[in-house]
């Protein structure tokens, strides 16, 4: 349902986040520090990557990063883009990746439609793709402070999450929480906070 809900906006999705996507010095800031965490240590994935704005501007602060994303219509649009790159169509539910390949992955407002309790196996296959020593970033809209929340996000429903939870779903998963970051939203934002996880998945 997701995949399909997307691909029937992909082209405004993509105009859409090639305006808005840079604006914040915060979320520049987080990825920034991801991409100082990871360089040089191997691949990337941005999970989710939509049209690969993202993706590709990972490649720009030094990162071997390659997306994938549910949406056939958001990976067609990212490939005509950016033909140099590799996207490819995919689930983060079942990632079609060796064990311990990966150096980091982001995952930036990509699970906000999952449903909670889908959830812990999204960890789980992120902590089974990434190295030891490999890193997480992981962005969200934040409940603020509340319990889980749905709203109707104006592709499909999503959720804001309290960060205390999925730090905790991600440690049941093996992956440790390094820091975090919470943002209000602007004034022409939904009125909804903003937060990002950047984890660690522990060398033995």
């Amino acid at each position: 349902m997701t995949a399909a809900a997307y691909d029937a906006v992909a082209v405004q999705y993509a105009e859409f986040v090639g305006e808005v996507w840079d604006k914040h010095p915060l979320e520049r800031a987080a990825w920034t520090a991801f991409a100082d965490c990871v360089r040089g240590r191997g691949p990337v994935a941005d999970l989710g990557c939509g049209p690969g704005h993202l993706t590709v501007h990972l490649r720009s602060l030094g990162l071997d990063a390659f997306g994938i994303d549910l949406s056939p219509a958001m990976i067609e649009l990212a490939r005509a883009a950016e033909p140099s790159v590799r996207f490819e169509v995919g689930s983060m539910a079942a990632l079609e990746l060796p064990d311990a390949s990966l150096a980091g992955i982001l995952s930036w407002y990509s699970i906000i439609h999952t449903p909670p309790a889908q959830l812990p196996g999204y960890f789980a296959e992120f902590a089974r793709t990434l190295a030891s020593g490999g890193h997480v970033l992981l962005g969200c809209f934040e409940s603020g402070g509340g319990p889980l929340a749905e709203f109707d996000h104006k592709v499909t429903t999503a959720y804001c999450w309290p960060l205390d939870e999925l730090a905790g779903m991600a440690a049941a998963a093996g992956l440790a929480e390094v820091g975090r970051v919470y943002r209000e939203p602007g004034a022409d934002e939904r009125p909804l906070r903003h937060g990002a996880l950047l984890l660690r998945k522990p060398q033995p």
